[in-house]
């Protein structure tokens, strides 16, 4: 048996988004712990945190496809990139402010 297969293999980066708040609470604890780093900070919160009791919000989410102009297309992109989000950040966005309104009637002639 090597010597390499018997250690423990050496950590992997883990990269996620957070929200700033909760990057602020990251630096806030490391000073207030003594901790070096972001990521001894990360590992002392999985330590501690009781798993079993865990509920977290579930959120159905379901992949749709839809066809869009390329004027609609260009405008989405220059807009993510303007605003440094996902497309479908900001599709969310503009469908949750869409309100949903009945089609004006036509008058009979």
């Amino acid at each position: 048996m090597s010597k390499r297969s018997s250690q423990k293999p050496s950590a992997a980066p883990l990269t996620f988004d957070l929200p700033l708040e909760l990057i602020d609470k990251i630096e806030t604890c490391r000073r207030s712990l003594g901790l070096g780093s972001a990521s001894e900070v990360v590992r002392a919160a999985i330590e501690r945190f009781d798993f079993s009791q865990c509920r977290p919000a579930v959120i159905p989410h379901r992949q749709i496809s839809v066809r869009l102009s390329a004027d609609q297309r260009a405008t989405l992109k220059r807009q993510a990139r303007l605003k440094d989000v996902s497309i479908g950040e900001l599709l969310r966005l503009a469908i949750e402010d869409l309100q949903a309104k009945p089609a004006k009637k036509r008058a009979k002639r």
